[in-house]
């Protein structure tokens, strides 16, 4: 009875620790991810004047204006003070030109819509000798907004960057689609040796590519072009293409396209009505890293391009020359990570399928 016991002991012990490690890893892996998203819709103010950090943003942001003998002066309030904090100009009074810089500072620092006919309403509330608390709803994509209105060159660059995972993935799909489909079906010399070589190239980093690059695209007219990009990033997407549908192709019979072909179909017709449909869950997959691979990549493309940049190079300069913009450097971070995360649930259910080892 004591052996069982202990042996029940250390199974809970070695569950709980496998817990644990589990928790950790995701916590490593979500936190992260959440103060990113947190810090992107934060408002100046709040990325800036309060410290430490709140965990979250708040919806909503509360003033308090008062009257003095100088004038009326504006407050906010800070959270990590849990108090109210002088905002804006040190006084301001019922002026047209300095009511409207009040609105603009409230707009750019606090994310908040304040009218200059709301302020002459609170100021004549206050003339009573008592303060006057409101709040203000933040617009929480106001970083967002302001990332593509501040940025040169980003709603452009989004359009490059489309085009260029697109295409990258009809040009990955289509040939390693072909090579993965001779790979799992026909026996020649030097198969092995030659499926397993077209993983050199992905061996080899980015920029010593992308230099060699510049002169072969420059003669191909391509250069600065999503096109001549996408035939560069497409190099290292055919090869994990190749792998895996060759994968997929060699998981399914060959017998059924015998039996079509049987029943009168051609090899042809028997490969686009049985053979691709039950393949879709690989060509998924190929599809979703040809697209991560392509929307994500960097380097090559602050080589390769010069006034058509894709959006993760807009990203990164804005990153490189920001002063003190977090909020609106992670805002487009967030932006850049949008893409990806959409074309990744549109194709969940072919990714389900082939991981979650369905048989065909």
């Amino acid at each position: 009875m004591n052996r069982m016991y202990k042996r029940q002991l250390r199974r809970s012990a070695k569950r709980a620790s496998l817990y644990i490690v589990i928790t950790g890893i995701l916590i490593i892996i979500i936190l992260p991810i959440f103060f990113l998203f947190s810090f992107s819709f934060m408002s100046d103010y709040e990325t800036y004047s309060e410290w430490p950090k709140p965990l979250v943003p708040s919806l909503k942001a509360e003033f308090k204006l008062d009257k003095e003998v100088d004038g009326y002066h504006l407050f906010i309030f800070n959270r990590s003070e849990n108090d109210f904090m002088p905002f804006g100009p040190l006084s301001f009074h019922d002026d047209a030109g300095e009511l409207e810089k009040l609105q603009e500072f409230v707009k750019r620092q606090a994310n908040c819509t304040l009218p200059v006919s709301k302020i002459r309403e609170y100021m004549h509330k206050a003339d009573s000798g008592t303060p006057v608390t409101f709040n203000l709803r933040k617009k929480l994509l106001a970083n967002y907004v302001l990332f593509f209105q501040v940025v040169n060159g980003a709603p452009k660059a989004v359009l490059n960057s489309l085009m260029v995972a697109l295409a990258t993935i009809v040009i990955s799909l289509s040939i390693g689609g072909m090579a993965g489909f001779a790979f799992a079906r026909y026996f020649f010399k030097g198969k092995n040796l030659l499926k397993l070589s077209v993983l050199f190239v992905r061996m080899f980093p980015a920029v010593s590519i992308a230099i060699p690059m510049v002169i072969i695209l420059g003669r191909m007219g391509l250069y600065d072009q999503p096109l001549g990009l996408s035939l560069v990033y497409s190099v290292g997407q055919i090869s994990m293409s190749i792998w895996i549908t060759a994968s997929v192709f060699m998981s399914i019979p060959v017998s059924l396209e015998e039996a079509a072909m049987v029943f009168g179909t051609s090899r042809v017709g028997a490969f686009w009505h049985i053979t691709l449909p039950l393949a879709l869950p690989g060509l998924a997959a190929c599809a979703m890293y040809s697209f991560i691979g392509s929307w994500n990549e960097v380097i090559s493309a602050v080589v390769l391009t010069q006034f058509n940049p894709t959006f993760p190079v807009v990203v990164y300069k804005a990153l490189v020359g920001s002063q003190g913009q977090i909020n609106l450097i992670t805002a487009g971070s967030v932006a850049q990570a949008l893409p990806a995360i959409i074309f990744t649930l549109i194709i969940r259910k072919y990714i389900i399928q082939m991981w979650s080892g369905v048989k065909v």
